[in-house]
């Protein structure tokens, strides 16, 4: 293990827990730390031992396409939740803007703007220190995964706790700076918002344990299943039956506590809760955990709340209108990250314990194979949003349209964004969520400094410019530095090409779709029937047939090794 990956120095060293779970501990899955079958030295199966990287060797080739299969089968169910999320977030957005107009929808979307920036600032950073730590521990109820829980749980629960006290008491107060000129009660909304702040940090954090604990399927159905179809159901139905924004409120935050119950349920078993796992903590576990988790504390805020605090700030500065506008066009913007937040907690675990054991080779081509995946997803959405901003606003109704520009400019920045990958991932399961937080204050310092300047002027728009802004000085800034981390390329010839091959294609059909029905919706239609054809004439080549059948076998895991060679059943190992 270089230094450039080494975690903060605790009990269980990264090095130690990469083989599997001794014979003796027959009572939970097989430990994440070594979802591939890992020796007790750390090494890949055939191939080099730990640390060496052994980038162009034929072992450390092996390795590197062992990693990447298994990156395949996570990501793809990421992403099959990723894009079920997408559709039934874009469907609450509709939801709300068409049930409450662009005044009301404003204080909504503050109000959930309260709940997301509260909660990203309880959690303290421990929902990724569970995604870093519980991979690199034993699971079972003789495993000491179990031990970190009280260590991730109760900081988090209590300052949870005295925020929403605070915010409740605090209600009356920050209602007429919040959400004045809504027309609502403001006082209620913001009571309900602070009052579910605990609730959402224990699901937050039990989703990141669930994440590691179980097969992905299992976070795939809270996280990308349960939450965002729940969600426009009851909101959908308090604003038929006439309910106000509270009521729509309470139906945006009831699904939160059926995660949290449901991950209470799926999380218990496999970390041996009730069976005799051990929960009492060693003396270094919470030093090694906090030293890890409190710098990502802010910069998990920051990634959290850099929306949101541009909703707020708009909603201050220049009115509850221009806040619902700008709220509206962030939903089609978070929306179009979604497959690289599918890709993103897909992989993470395995990342952890890739740099963990200084496999940095493995853990670059893991990371340059799925940023070519979410450019290829990505980029098409946001080329379409920067050239129709004009049509998906008049989806949520005529008064959204100024938003257009805004809509231009922010999915311009997200082409940055998504270009570059996860590269913050990479910081932060090496164990460097110092530099990450770097990365990310810089971000806020450009986007909070010139959207108080831009935002009284100009208003969505101006809000716009600056999140766009910040959005590029993060992910230049986390680029350099994960490159520097990791030692190794993040960027080869494959994405370079998707890249150009994606802007020439939809770049093509949006140009077709404009000259054909302008950027309302008949230009968008216009270029989704070019794109949608030009993807059927693809898959007539025989080179595109053989890469889908190649990924299916992937995905299916044909390709593993055998048993006898990894020393367990692969099915154990499958969707981690």
């Amino acid at each position: 293990m270089t230094a450039a990956t080494h975690p903060p120095s605790g009990p269980h060293p990264a090095a130690a827990p990469d083989g599997p779970a001794p014979a003796a501990v027959p009572d939970g899955p097989a430990p994440a730390a070594a979802p591939d079958g890992a020796t007790r030295a750390g090494a890949i199966p055939g191939g080099p031992p730990a640390g060496t990287g052994a980038p162009g060797g034929t072992a450390g080739a092996s390795g590197d396409d062992t990693e990447t299969r298994r990156s395949v089968r996570s990501g793809v169910a990421g992403l099959i939740g990723a894009a079920t999320s997408g559709l039934f977030g874009f469907l609450l957005a509709v939801v709300i803007t068409r049930g409450y107009g662009t005044v009301g929808s404003g204080a909504f979307f503050a109000a959930i703007g309260v709940v997301t920036v509260a909660t990203a600032v309880c959690t303290l950073g421990a929902e990724t220190g569970l995604m870093w730590a519980l991979p690199r521990r034993r699971l079972g109820a003789r495993g000491d995964a179990a031990r970190v829980l009280p260590v991730a749980l109760l900081p988090p629960l209590l300052v949870a706790v005295a925020v929403a006290v605070g915010g409740v008491l605090a209600a009356d107060a920050l209602a007429p700076r919040l959400l004045g000129g809504s027309g609502v009660d403001g006082a209620a909304l913001l009571t309900a918002s602070f009052a579910a702040v605990p609730v959402v940090v224990a699901m937050t954090l039990l989703l990141a344990a669930l994440r590691c604990a179980r097969p992905i399927r299992a976070y795939v159905g809270v996280q990308f299943f349960l939450l965002p179809v729940a969600r426009p159901v009851l909101v959908g139905a308090a604003a038929l039956a006439g309910g106000g924004l509270l009521a729509g409120m309470t139906g945006w935050l009831v699904p939160a506590a059926l995660a949290l119950l449901a991950c209470l349920t799926l999380v218990a078993g496999p970390l041996g809760v009730g069976r005799g796992a051990a929960l009492r903590p060693a003396a270094g576990d919470w030093s090694a955990f906090w030293r890890f988790a409190l710098p990502r504390a802010a910069s998990a805020a920051i990634d959290a709340g850099n929306m949101w605090v541009g909703v707020l700030l708009t909603s201050v500065l220049a009115g509850p209108a221009d806040a619902g506008v700008f709220g509206a066009v962030g939903r089609y913007i978070l929306a179009g990250q979604l497959a690289m937040q599918g890709l993103r907690v897909a992989v993470s675990p395995q990342l952890s314990r890739l740099l963990g054991r200084g496999d940095r080779a493995a853990a670059a081509a893991v990371h340059r194979q799925l940023t070519t995946w979410g450019l290829v997803l990505s980029w098409p959405v946001y080329l379409l949003l920067a050239v129709f901003g004009l049509a998906f606003l008049q989806l949520f109704g005529p008064e959204f349209t100024a938003g257009a520009t805004a809509m231009t400019v922010l999915a311009l920045a997200m082409l940055v964004n998504t270009g570059v990958g996860n590269v913050q991932s990479l910081l932060l399961m090496g164990g460097r969520s110092g530099l990450h937080l770097a990365a990310t204050l810089a971000g806020l310092l450009v986007t909070v400094s010139l959207g108080l300047w831009l935002i009284p002027a100009h208003g969505a728009t101006g809000a716009a410019l600056a999140w766009a802004l910040g959005i590029a000085t993060e992910n230049v800034t986390a680029v350099v530095c994960a490159r520097v981390v990791v030692g190794q390329p993040l960027v080869d010839a494959a994405m370079l090409r998707a890249g150009a091959a994606t802007v020439a294609g939809v770049g093509a059909a949006a140009a077709v779709g404009v000259l054909a029905g302008g950027r309302g919706i008949g230009g968008l239609a216009v270029a989704l029937g070019v794109l949608a054809a030009g993807c059927v004439g693809l898959l007539t080549l025989p080179r595109v047939r053989h890469r889908i059948r190649v990924t299916m076998v992937q995905v299916r895991g044909r390709q593993e090794a055998a048993p006898a060679a990894t020393g367990r059943a692969p099915e154990e190992s499958k969707g981690r």
